[in-house]
């Protein structure tokens, strides 16, 4: 079993790899679907292995639940050794891009042209720049872009950016609502010599490290050797975006298996009710469950995942997200919680604007995300508009 942190990957060593993990792909279905704008209905989960624990290794994972952008960060364990907190980075950076996200990708705001959206290699490095904390860490992205019209119509597509070993799993109903879901996407690792620890990192480091360390490689890790995938993004698509914990340990199609087992089949076959919540933390609560199970003995004999027998003992998180109407009761609710984030910064330097760092999915904000669930399903759905006297226009979802 493969007991061991993740390895720092050094800067040289990364650079002369970049060419062989770059990916930009789009995978378009057209179908029809109302014109109206989408968002996320999310929930995250992360726990460190009890086993992990006992070798005194801290947490490094962080996750981003928001309506318009969903994160995984698996941070370097082995920076502990160099007296570093390995879970600065990877929270510090989801912040960040969690702040741009909102600012770019909320439907029907006004953004100054400087400040719009231009895709997720460009929302991250500018979040990078923007962030102070030592560390490296993995990092995977779902953006959820509106902007994409095609024949005149909406086409949401969610914009995924991957630098590393986490992974992102779609699922969809494809024979109608009362179908089982079933796999649909599915990203791939960035790992150096398919080594199990060493991922592509995005990092940051002093002289403990790396003496010649410069910020420059950090932003060709994003440029030139992130992977990059558009998708098509209808409403009722599960999401799944987990760190190598989960990928490592469960197959993809023991992960469809829960979700159909704990989500099940929608009741209503002519009108789509959203998932509650709840339930979507049962599915993130079961995945890490089942993962961290994997390195388990079961009668001396350890059960088989991905990367062999007993799977590997790790942070583990998961986020899991229906993909549902953006309304009015979404853009009230993330007002007030923007609203409420900028107190708790006043009231946290004694009302001076400092930045302190705030978490980016408190538990606090549960209730108002359920209740933005609950309006959510009582309204009634957008109607599609388009006439075909609009001017036609095609726009891919942005990948730079």
């Amino acid at each position: 079993m493969q007991r061991s942190p993740t390895f720092l990957v050094g800067t040289d060593k990364q650079r002369k790899i970049l060419d062989k993990f770059q990916r930009r792909e789009q995978h378009f279905t057209e179908e029809y679907q109302k014109n109206k704008p989408l968002c996320f209905s999310a929930r995250a989960f992360q726990q460190t292995h009890p086993a992990k624990v006992r070798m005194g290794y801290k947490d490094a994972d962080a996750t981003l639940t928001s309506p318009m952008l969903l994160g995984v960060c698996d941070g370097v364990s082995q920076l502990e050794e160099f007296n570093m907190d390995p879970s600065l980075l990877p929270n510090e950076l989801l912040r960040v891009c969690e702040e741009l996200a909102m600012m770019q990708l909320m439907p029907d705001q006004a953004v100054n042209p400087q400040d719009a959206y231009r895709g997720p290699i460009s929302l991250l490095k500018e979040a990078y720049e923007e962030t102070e904390s030592f560390g490296s860490t993995t990092v995977l992205l779902a953006a959820l872009d509106n902007g994409t019209r095609i024949h005149g119509k909406l086409h949401p597509m969610i914009a995924v950016l991957s630098i590393g070993d986490c992974e992102l799993l779609m699922l969809r109903r494809t024979n109608g609502r009362q179908s089982d879901l079933e796999a649909v996407f599915h990203t791939e690792m960035q790992r150096i010599d398919y080594n199990v620890q060493t991922p592509l990192q995005l990092a940051r480091v002093d002289e403990r490290i790396d003496e010649d360390f410069d910020e420059s490689i950090a932003l060709e890790v994003i440029e030139k050797g992130s992977a990059v995938h558009c998708v098509s993004a209808y409403e009722g698509d599960i999401v799944i975006m987990g760190s190598d914990g989960v990928f490592d340990n469960l197959f993809l199609d023991e992960l469809v298996e829960i979700c159909n087992e704990i989500l099940g089949k929608p009741k209503n076959s002519s009108e789509f009710t959203p998932i509650p919540p709840s339930m979507l933390s049962q599915v993130a609560q079961r995945i890490v469950k089942d993962s961290h199970a994997k390195s388990d003995a079961k009668g001396g004999q350890f059960l088989d995942t991905p990367i062999g027998k007993g799977g590997k003992v790790d942070d583990t998180s998961v986020v899991v997200a229906e993909i549902v109407e953006w309304t009015d009761a979404h853009r009230e609710i993330w007002s007030q919680v923007r609203r409420n984030r900028k107190w708790k910064n006043v009231l946290s330097c004694g009302g001076m604007q400092c930045g302190a760092q705030q978490s980016s999915c408190t538990s606090c904000e549960a209730d108002d995300e359920d209740r933005a669930g609950s309006a959510r399903g009582s309204r009634k759905g957008g109607a599609d508009s388009d006439d075909g006297s609009e001017e036609e226009e095609e726009s891919k979802c942005s990948i730079a």
